[in-house]
C-alpha cells in the first residue's frame, strides 16, 4: 500500500472500531436494561419505513447494475442482484399485503424474510468474488431470470406448507419463533461477514465504494442483532433496530453516488488522456516527423543548403507547436496566443508561394481554452485539404462575430470544389466535424464544382 492508502485505511479502520464500540455498548446496555428498549406500534410509520428501505434498496440495485454494464464486474452484478432480491421480496411480501389494511399471513411474512436473506447472501458473497463478465448483457439476463425463478419457487413452497410455518404475526405472548432467531441470527452472520470481505476489499484496492460498503454492513449488522436479543411484539411496531438499517440505506446510497461520481470523473480523465495524445499525434508529431525526415536526408547525403532550412523551419514549427498545445490544454483565455499561433501556422503553411492565404480574427472575441485547440485545429486540416486536394491559389479564414453575437469560423477557398455527397471531401471532412461536434459547435460545408468550397463553423 503507498503511504496515502494506508493513511486512509488506518484511518477508515479506527472509525470501524469507534462505531462497533459505540452500536456495541447501546446494544449491551439495551439488554441489560430491557426498560430503556423502546417499541413504538405505529403500523404506518413501519410500512413507511419498510417502503423506503424497498425504494433505496431498488436504486442502490439500478445504480450498481449501471456500473455492472459499464464495467463488467462480477462484483457488480452479484451487489445489483442482492439488493433487487431484497426490495422486490419486501415489496411483494411484506408490503402489498398490508396495503389493505389486512395482517400479514405466516407465507407472506417468511417469504419476505427469506428473501431478504437471499439477497443478503449475495451481498455478502459480492466481495470475495474477482474477474469481469465476459457478456454482461447475458450474465445480468441470467442473473435476473434466476433470482426470479427463487422468489417465485420460494414463495410457492412456503404457500404450500402454510399449516406447518410458525405464525409470525402477531409476535407476542410465546415470544419470537426460535426459527425467526435462527433465521435472523444467520442474516447477522451474513452482515458481518459482508463488513469483513468489503473491509478487506478496501484495503487491498483502495475503491471508496468498499469502504461505504462495509460502513452500511456495519450498521445492519447491529440492526439484526437488535432483532434478534430485542424482538418485536407485532410486525406493526418499529425500534431501534429499524432505524439503524435506515441509516444504513442512507449510508449505501451516499457511497454508491460518490462511486458514481468518481467513475464519472475517471471517464473524464481517460477522455481527457485520449484528447491530448490526439493532439500529439496530429500536431507536434507531424512536424517531430518533419524533423527526423529533414535530418535522414542530412545522413544520405542531400545538399545541405536546401536541407537545413527546411529543418530548421520544421524545428521551429514543432516548437511553435508545443507552446501552443501547453496553453490551449491549460486554463489560460484570450485570443492573443491563439492569435499569434494560428498566423504562425499559415506563414509556415504558404511559405512556398503555393497558396495564399488571407486570416482575419476579430481581437475582441473570447475563446474558451478547448474552443482554441479545437478551432486551430479545424483551420489547419482545412488548409491541408484546400492545398492538398482543391487546387486552390487562394483561401480565406475569418474567425469573427455577427451583429447578434454569434461567433463563427469560416474557410473560403477558390479552388475546383465538388459535387455529390461530403463523404467526397475525405476523412479530414469527418474530422473536422468530429471535432466542431466536441466543442458543440454547428458544422456545415458548401461547395459547388467549379466555384470553390466554403467551410463554416458556428460556435456555441
Amino acid at each position: 500500500m503507498r503511504p496515502d492508502e494506508r493513511i486512509d485505511y488506518q484511518a477508515w479502520l479506527w472509525g470501524q472500531i469507534l462505531l462497533t464500540g459505540l452500536l456495541g455498548a447501546t446494544l449491551a446496555l439495551f439488554l441489560a436494561h430491557p426498560g430503556l428498549h423502546t417499541f413504538y406500534d405505529l403500523p404506518r410509520l413501519g410500512l413507511v419505513l419498510r417502503t423506503i428501505g424497498a425504494l433505496a434498496g431498488g436504486l442502490l440495485a439500478l445504480l450498481t447494475g449501471v456500473r455492472f454494464s459499464v464495467e463488467g464486474r462480477r462484483l457488480d452484478l452479484l451487489l445489483s442482484i442482492g439488493f433487487l432480491v431484497q426490495s422486490v421480496a419486501t415489496v411483494a411480501f411484506l408490503i402489498a399485503p398490508t396495503l389493505g389494511g389486512a395482517s400479514l399471513r405466516a407465507p407472506e411474512a417468511w417469504a419476505g424474510i427469506l428473501g431478504g436473506l437471499v439477497g443478503m447472501a449475495l451481498i455478502a458473497t459480492a466481495p470475495f468474488v474477482r474477474g469481469r463478465a465476459k457478456s454482461r448483457e447475458w450474465a445480468l439476463g441470467n442473473a435476473l431470470v434466476l433470482a426470479a425463478i427463487v422468489l417465485v419457487l420460494g414463495w410457492a413452497f412456503l404457500h404450500s406448507a402454510a399449516p406447518s410455518l410458525p405464525p409470525l404475526s402477531p409476535l407476542h405472548s410465546a415470544g419470537q419463533p426460535f426459527q425467526l432467531t435462527t433465521v435472523l441470527a444467520f442474516q447477522a452472520l451474513l452482515n458481518l461477514v459482508a463488513l469483513v470481505g468489503f473491509g478487506a476489499r478496501f484495503r487491498r484496492y483502495g475503491e471508496d465504494l468498499d469502504r461505504w460498503l462495509a460502513l452500511g454492513a456495519t450498521l445492519t449488522l447491529f440492526a439484526s442483532l437488535h432483532a434478534v436479543f430485542t424482538p418485536l411484539l407485532a410486525w406493526s411496531y418499529v425500534s431501534q433496530g429499524d432505524f439503524l438499517r435506515m441509516l444504513a440505506y442512507a449510508v449505501l446510497l451516499v457511497g454508491a453516488w460518490r462511486a458514481i461520481r468518481f467513475a464519472e470523473f475517471g471517464r473524464a480523465v481517460a477522455e481527457e488522456r485520449a484528447r491530448v495524445a490526439r493532439e500529439i499525434h496530429d500536431g507536434l508529431a507531424q512536424y517531430l516527423f518533419a524533423v527526423s525526415t529533414h535530418a535522414s536526408m542530412l545522413e544520405s547525403g542531400a545538399d545541405p543548403a536546401k536541407t537545413l532550412p527546411r529543418l530548421k523551419a520544421a524545428a521551429e514549427a514543432a516548437q511553435q507547436e508545443a507552446r501552443f498545445a501547453i496553453l490551449a490544454l491549460s486554463s489560460a483565455s484570450g485570443t492573443a496566443p491563439f492569435d499569434a499561433a494560428l498566423r504562425r501556422y499559415v506563414e509556415f503553411l504558404t511559405a512556398d508561394g503555393a497558396l495564399a492565404v488571407d486570416i482575419e480574427i476579430d481581437t475582441t472575441i473570447r475563446l474558451a481554452p478547448d474552443e482554441q485547440i479545437e478551432i486551430f485545429r479545424i483551420v489547419q486540416e482545412g488548409l491541408a485539404n484546400v492545398r492538398r486536394h482543391a487546387n486552390a491559389t487562394h483561401a480565406e479564414v475569418t474567425i469573427g462575430q455577427r451583429p447578434f453575437g454569434e461567433r463563427y469560423v469560416t474557410i473560403l477557398d477558390d479552388g475546383d470544389g465538388f459535387d455529390g455527397d461530403e463523404r467526397d471531401a475525405g476523412q479530414g471532412l469527418k474530422n473536422m466535424r468530429a471535432r466542431a461536434e466536441s466543442i458543440d459547435g454547428g458544422f456545415t460545408l458548401t461547395s459547388r464544382r467549379g466555384h470553390g468550397t466554403a467551410l463554416e463553423v458556428v460556435l456555441r
